[in-house]
């Protein structure tokens, strides 16, 4: 888990450093990005099924289609839609955080996910809005508080697996 979600923040900082920047390599990292929603969601499948796997990676294409959406809307000025994408990307973690929970509620109680989803929503925002106007220190303090609260979901998604299906780990 903690490769995957490690690969989740790199991934999406590498998007956004290509995109404030317009660089020519955001199509293939965008795509690489979307890789690791397929990897996250296959990373479940022995453990809830093919489709819980297939719902999660749904959810979370969605997840990295919003956040494209939100940073279009802030380069763009566009207020109205930087309020719709901001809205739609916030459901779409509190649907993730549910999907989470609705899998394993005694070890990933939904109000304990939406908490965790919506800080590493807050977290990505702030980086990518100190990126686009330029705060590179503060761009910098931000990824690093992205990487420690991330670490911290990897963890206790991993730990609610083992403590779900205690006979499949030594």
């Amino acid at each position: 888990m903690r490769k995957l979600w490690e690969d989740h923040i790199t991934w999406t900082r590498l998007a956004i450093v290509s995109f404030a920047g317009g660089l020519p390599d955001l199509p293939a990292t965008e795509n690489r990005l979307l890789q690791n929603q397929a990897d996250i969601a296959a990373a479940i499948r022995p453990y809830y099924g093919a489709a819980a796997s297939a719902t999660l990676r749904t959810l979370l294409r969605a997840h990295i289609l919003g956040a494209v959406a939100l940073l279009q809307a802030a380069k763009a000025g566009d207020n109205a839609a930087l309020a719709r994408a901001h809205d739609a990307w916030y459901a779409n973690g509190n649907d993730i955080a549910d999907f989470l929970s609705g899998a394993n509620p005694r070890n990933w109680p939904r109000g304990e996910m939406r908490t965790m989803m919506k800080t590493h929503l807050d977290e990505t925002l702030k980086e990518a809005v100190d990126r686009l106007n330029g705060r590179f220190d503060a761009d910098i303090r931000d990824y690093d508080a992205v990487h420690r609260s991330i670490l911290e979901m990897a963890d206790m998604l991993s730990d609610g697996i083992v403590a779900q299906f205690p006979g499949r780990f030594r």
